[in-house]
């Protein structure tokens, strides 16, 4: 007999990269990941597969699955496939819906439930063992999870705050990938004492100036354009930053900004594209 789950989770923007710090803060994004896992007694191995990138890294998910099986005590085998709205490497957590995503669709397929922060760490916790996280992204994971803003402390793995925001999102992607694992943390460190700056203003609620502040920081640190924040600001957007460690982009904007914005970053000279989104304040779910 065969065990089918399945479930989605939504990527997520940075409002404070917790690489320098420990510390986060993201919102949810109406980009999802989609899951599907099936199971059969008898099989050994998790295999993974990634639509968007066929010969991808498919360790993520493949240990987001094994983490549930081994939670529950059970030796069953079969496949794990996952397929994206979120541009992947781009600093849009496409890794944390992945993990979210996988974890919920084992959940559904082997009939359990865990506590939602438990689902969050086990993705977390698949991450940090396949090495593709700095921090564990716990931030990250609980935008993807619970939807709206959060806080976090990703060292304590705690989370200390989530609210709704209702806010159009746009997005600039580069077509340039680059992954998280890979980002020079010594440089990212050096800004710490001005990235708790930021932090501070996330939790008085100063959500855009926060994001904007740890957009500067980060782009000086890790070497990215600061001319698609320029733009945006030009076009009186409140909040804009490079998501996580980039390459994309990430602004808050009205609807009538949107327009504007779309076409000062599509002339920017930067080649990639721009996707049009909201906040997610949807949790993730099972399908």
């Amino acid at each position: 007999m065969t065990l089918e789950g399945h479930a989605c989770a939504s990527g997520a923007g940075t409002i404070i990269n917790a690489i320098a710090t420990w510390k986060g803060a993201a919102f949810g994004i109406d980009l999802k990941t989609f899951a599907k896992v099936e199971l059969s007694e008898g099989e050994t191995g998790i295999s993974g597969f990634i639509k968007e990138m066929p010969e991808g890294d498919a360790r993520l998910i493949e240990r987001s699955v094994e983490i549930i099986l081994e939670r529950f005590g059970l030796e069953l085998g079969g496949t794990v496939i996952t397929r994206s709205e979120i541009p992947l490497a781009g600093g849009l957590k496409s890794s944390s819906a992945a993990a979210n995503a996988s974890v919920l669709a084992t959940l559904r397929a082997i009939g359990e439930t865990l506590p939602p922060l438990e689902i969050v760490r086990l993705g977390v916790k698949a991450a940090k063992e396949v090495g593709i996280t700095i921090t564990g992204a716990f931030d990250d994971a609980c935008a993807s999870f619970f939807g709206g803003i959060v806080i976090t402390d990703n060292q304590e793995m705690e989370l200390l705050r989530r609210e709704e925001f209702d806010s159009k999102v746009l997005i600039f992607a580069p077509a340039k990938k680059t992954f998280s694992a890979d980002t020079d943390v010594k440089r990212s460190r050096l800004i710490a004492p001005y990235v708790e700056i930021a932090y501070e203003l996330a939790l008085k609620g100063n959500y855009e100036q926060a994001m904007t502040l740890n957009g500067f920081l980060y782009c000086g640190a890790l070497g990215f354009s600061t001319e698609p924040m320029l733009r945006a600001l030009e076009c009186e957007v409140k909040g804009v930053s490079l998501s996580g460690t980039g390459p994309s982009y990430a602004a808050l904007v009205r609807p009538e900004q949107v327009n504007e914005l779309r076409s000062a970053w599509e002339s920017c000279g930067i080649e990639g594209r721009v996707i049009e989104t909201s906040i997610n304040n949807r949790d993730a779910i099972s399908l």
